[in-house]
């Protein structure tokens, strides 16, 4: 079902409508001398909105935590000398209020906060009255419910020129990426909030600076409309996040590579392939709905004899051995492991749910 949000597009003189829309700059504020340096390299290339952590939010304490509001003249220096926009990241009111009195153009709700209610709620009342545009960082667990959340109370403090950053998720155990994209996820929000634009972050999706431009065009791929991205003048100098920053001229170069493809299809031999093509895909699907049902019903006379026979609905073994050979079968289809598990943990635990709810009648 899609949510009903008052939305306004922001738009901003003399940035073109065209995706990507692209906000870039260091992780953090360091000091004046290197976000004016910063900022004046990405100005060379085009780049109109500088983003900078002056508060920065971090696992421990002891490490450096921003500068704090004495950089937010640098952003307004940045601001007035180069003419570009700045963004920056609030975590409470008193964040906010010092933002706006520096004239902070854009402001964006971090992962952390965005995974505690009471602290968006906090950010949502302090801006009540303001026109500012709010992107909101999905939260660091996989909830697109709690995501969805941060955006209702919003704009239920009327706050309508709203955006997703698209961040990644924290994941158990060690991944290529510093935080798993988890695609389906901002694709669910897509569906459910269809106007509300998305901004992916590949810096804190890959955690080092060599995955940039393969994260950033798998976004362009889905359609997504801008990037951020850490960007600073020397980037392995840099005081946080220093393996996934690069320099503006590097990040001129991935903005280049990328191939942006067109999101609407205006020529009718390609529309009717792909309708073609994709009433076959309906097709499929409709005889996997009516295998599923199947095997759930054996599922369900499984479920009815251990039952009568008092026997456990889990079988450590049997389950293991089941998982083992299909994704071995699945390799050998040409379908990769992680995909072929997901699948079956997810029809695994429907089948329990039916054995549960015959022991339980």
């Amino acid at each position: 079902m899609s949510i009903e949000l008052q939305l306004i597009p922001f738009e901003f003189e003399g940035i073109p409508k065209e995706r990507p829309l692209v906000m870039a700059g260091p992780c953090s504020a360091e000091s004046e001398e290197q976000v004016l340096l910063t900022a004046h390299r990405l100005h060379n290339h085009g780049i109109k909105i500088f983003r900078a952590g002056i508060w920065k939010p971090r696992t421990r304490p002891n490490t450096f935590e921003g500068v704090g509001r004495i950089g937010l003249p640098w952003l307004k220096r940045v601001k007035n000398e180069l003419g570009m926009y700045t963004a920056t990241e609030v975590a409470n009111a008193s964040h906010v209020y010092e933002s706006l009195k520096h004239g902070v153009d854009i402001l964006w709700i971090g992962a952390r906060t965005t995974a505690n209610p009471f602290a968006v709620q906090e950010i949502a009342d302090a801006l009540k009255g303001a026109s500012v545009p709010v992107l909101v960082k999905n939260p660091v667990n996989p909830d697109v419910e709690l995501w969805i959340g941060a955006f209702e109370r919003l704009n239920q403090a009327g706050i309508q020129k709203l955006a997703a950053i698209h961040r990644g998720f924290s994941d158990y155990g060690k991944t290529f990426y510093r935080n798993n994209p988890q695609w389906q996820i901002p694709i669910e929000l897509r569906r459910r909030i269809p106007r509300l634009p998305i901004i992916t972050d590949p810096s804190h999706i890959c955690g080092n600076r060599d995955m940039l431009l393969e994260v950033s065009q798998e976004a362009m791929d889905l359609n997504f409309d801008g990037l951020i991205v850490e960007s600073h003048y020397d980037p392995d100098k840099a005081v946080s996040d220093a393996k996934q920053q690069i320099t503006p001229d590097e990040l001129n170069s991935m903005l280049h590579q990328l191939v942006l493809r067109k999101a609407n299809i205006d020529n009718t031999v390609i529309q009717h392939t792909l309708e073609d093509l994709r009433n076959q895909i309906d097709a499929f699907d409709d005889k996997l709905l009516e295998v599923l049902q199947k095997r759930m019903q054996i599922a369900d006379r499984i479920g009815q004899y251990k039952k009568t026979n008092n026997i456990t609905i889990l079988q450590s073994g049997r389950w293991n051995q089941l998982l083992t050979k299909r994704i071995e079968e699945g390799l050998r289809k040409g379908l990769s492991e992680d995909f072929v598990t997901k699948l079956f943990r997810a029809i695994h635990q429907e089948s329990i749910n039916h054995q549960t709810r015959i022991m339980n009648e």
